[in-house]
């Protein structure tokens, strides 16, 4: 195969635009089969398999508008450990921490914790849920998990599993009857034993659910917890919106990237006759989006489904795994991940690494 073709294999990979993710494939490997007919493996730093199919089939077509020949594409993903805050290490089998925030309570935080993990499991990762909301842990009753951790070697504690991924909370750890009447330090003391003693295996994404605010929780996490990025969640309120911008800034001031915003509640549907009403307001989450130079990862409707599915212990991407909701919940989730990945200094470059393969 001619330099020369590879070289328009390049230009034509780092140029393709998909309608709806954009310039999906930048930072992607690249690997070309030099064997007639050309065939290339395009990895991703991202997991994509809700996708996979059909954007391997877009980008093959796009080529071949473009070259004398239909190669044949096919899509994989590895996930990289990504750069923390400070002068931090990434934590041992944990390739990234993404901490799920918000300026208020209320919002759907938990609910988007839940389903954001699910998701990055269904979409291929591997992936937990740590409950860092000490004084109102929702993770073990939205994810229908029960019981006490075990301990193999004395030393840590075994997360539960639910649906196929692992979740801490000291929610399994108390009497879910009896409230955390805790000062400051012995919250943060709680936080550190639940995230350094718990043996989390290999992960790609451990998953942190925040309590609401900018207080003592965050404030350990942010100097004490390697952390690979944050997630703002909000309604388009603007009580939540002020909050929100104050959560996002502290992420700013810790050196901790925000790698997107996800609007709750942006609208309702009318179970009766199917009007859709902005009854929070309007375009919200895209105005603190384009605020701060940052992507809306995504806008989720005001759903009774939601509320009773995270009630009921299976959230939405498990309870109805084909539907409407369970289906923005993965493209949160490959957003986030993507996210990640280009800012994580994975994909800065605008072109892909191409490589070539002589069987």
């Amino acid at each position: 195969m001619s330099n020369e073709i590879l070289e328009r294999i390049e230009t034509l990979i780092g140029d393709f635009d998909d309608p709806v993710l954009g310039r999906v494939l930048q930072g992607a490997r690249v690997t070309v089969d030099t064997e007639s007919p050309l065939s290339l493996r395009l990895t991703l730093g991202w997991p994509a398999a809700g996708i996979r199919e059909s954007l391997a089939e877009s980008v093959a077509e796009w080529l071949a508008a473009r070259l004398d020949e239909t190669p044949a594409v096919s899509i994989d993903w590895e996930i990289a450990s990504h750069a923390v805050q400070g002068s931090l290490k990434p934590m041992a089998g944990v390739k990234n921490i993404i901490a799920v925030a918000s300026g208020k309570g209320g919002v759907g935080k938990s609910t988007t914790a839940a389903n954001l993990a699910l998701a990055l499991a269904a979409e291929g990762a591997s992936a937990a849920v740590l409950d860092a909301d000490i004084y109102g842990p929702s993770q073990p009753r939205m994810l229908g998990a029960e019981g006490r951790p075990t301990t193999r070697d004395g030393k840590t504690m075994q997360p539960l599993q639910a649906h196929g991924i692992g979740v801490m909370s000291v929610g399994f750890l108390m009497d879910p009857e009896q409230p955390m009447v805790w000062r400051g330090p012995m919250v943060t003391q709680a936080l550190n034993q639940l995230i350094s003693d718990t043996d989390w295996g290999d992960l790609d994404y451990l998953i942190v659910d925040m309590p609401p605010g900018t207080g003592d929780i965050q404030l350990t996490l942010a100097q004490r917890v390697p952390v690979s990025g944050a997630v703002i969640v909000t309604t388009p309120q603007e009580i939540s919106l002020l909050d929100a911008r104050k959560g996002l800034k502290m992420f700013q001031k810790v050196d901790v990237r925000v790698l997107g915003i996800v609007e709750n509640m942006g609208t309702h549907v009318c179970s009766q006759c199917g009007h859709e009403d902005h009854i929070f307001g309007e375009g919200g989450g895209q105005r603190l989006a384009q605020q701060f130079d940052t992507p809306l990862l995504a806008s989720l409707p005001l759903d009774p489904k939601i509320r009773e599915e995270v009630d009921g212990g299976r959230p939405s991407v498990i309870s109805d795994p084909d539907g409407a909701i369970a289906h923005r919940y993965r493209d949160m989730a490959r957003r986030m991940a993507r996210e990640l990945a280009i800012q994580g200094g994975e994909a800065e470059a605008a072109f892909p690494n191409i490589s070539v393969v002589d069987d």
